[in-house]
């Protein structure tokens, strides 16, 4: 087979760079919808096979929500190797989003900053396209409200309702920095919301809430214990942020959106970290956030994670990354005498043991 990393890709990406980020990332659906992407190299080691929130998965490295918003190439996702995919934000209307340009490359710093708003084409859309998949690997929904609608509540139960029969599980993205409001949602009316996303599901598949990176210690333990005290079975940990490090060029920098990438690292993991002290051991947890290694997921795995996501490396890596980082980090449990992916779940977090 080709290899994908020493002969497309290096000729690719100056030519993806040289369009506007969306059409990039329009052109990079297609070609997932087409086929035009190299498969997986086999199967994955078996130390990177484990279970969380029931369900199985041959490898913990995951397609982050965002990256399709739509549904349309879950199966060429999960061809490239991916253990997980998670579609969405997805809103119970279309929507257009926040007005161009909303995407901004910052290769100096390996990151993105993004004001999309939550544009998709709405829940009809996604549930067909869902319906239609053909692989059968874990599939993620991610749920939102649109921006117009006031009552939040009832844009998530919706989606619970219209994607839980389709789906493996569910978020709630409440930390999304691009809709007005939306973050206000983590604080006291959390509990609430989680109760009746639940209670709409029309199967019980796992639901899980995606929060911010951009809280302080006790804001964290409030949602972390808001969520769970609502029923959410996990949490994803964590979205974009609004904070802009030294790292981003000053020109850019001024842009509002979210930014990503390998900025938002050591901040996202040390939100990480928190959150496994105060979830304890039991709860399952999702890592993301500048992820571009082997040796960053298994930071993450260390910091409390027992499934990661990745997006905004892959736009500068491109999609032999996945390949790489289960190498890695089959490698690193490897050099630490680890058999089972489970059993370096939160290693570094003291006072827990999972």
């Amino acid at each position: 087979m080709l290899d994908f990393s020493k002969s497309l890709w290096p000729l690719a990406r100056p030519l993806l760079h040289a369009l506007d980020p969306e059409a990039a990332h329009r052109l990079t659906i297609r070609a997932l919808q087409s086929g035009l992407v190299p498969f997986a190299a086999g199967p994955d080691p078996a130390s990177l096979a484990i279970q969380v929130l029931g369900l199985s998965f041959a490898n913990p490295v995951g397609m982050a929500a965002g990256f399709d918003k739509n549904g349309e190439a879950i199966d060429g996702l999960h061809r490239l190797g991916f253990g997980f995919v998670e579609i969405g934000s997805v809103t119970p209307l279309a929507q257009p989003g926040n007005p161009k340009p909303r995407m901004f490359r910052i290769p100096t710093a390996g990151a993105v900053i993004n004001r999309l708003g939550f544009n998709n084409e709405g829940l009809d859309a996604a549930a067909a396209r869902l319906a239609a998949r053909r692989s059968r690997g874990v599939l993620g929904a991610n749920l939102g409200k649109n921006k117009d609608q006031t009552d939040a509540v009832a844009d998530y139960v919706a989606g619970a309702a219209r994607l839980s029969p389709l789906a493996d599980y569910l978020v709630i993205n409440v930390s999304s920095p691009n809709t007005p409001g939306l973050r206000e949602l983590q604080h006291a009316p959390l509990g609430e919301l989680v109760r009746e996303v639940r209670a709409a599901r029309a199967r019980p598949i796992p639901l899980l809430v995606k929060i911010a990176p951009d809280l302080e210690p006790r804001e964290i333990a409030a949602v972390v214990e808001a969520a769970l005290g609502g029923g959410a079975d996990g949490l994803i940990v964590s979205n974009t942020t609004l904070d802009r490090p030294s790292s981003i060029p000053a020109a850019v920098a001024k842009e509002a959106g979210g930014l990503s990438g390998k900025p938002l690292f050591a901040r996202s993991t040390d939100v990480l970290r928190q959150v496994r002290k105060i979830a304890g051991p039991a709860v399952p947890l999702i890592g993301v956030g500048g992820i571009a290694s082997g040796a960053d997921a298994y930071a993450k795995i260390r910091a409390g994670a027992s499934l990661v996501q990745l997006y905004t490396a892959l736009v500068y890596e491109g999609p032999s990354l996945i390949t790489r980082i289960k190498r890695d980090l089959a490698s690193l449990l490897a050099r630490d005498g680890i058999t089972r992916l489970q059993d370096a779940v939160g290693l570094d977090v003291s006072d827990v043991r999972l």
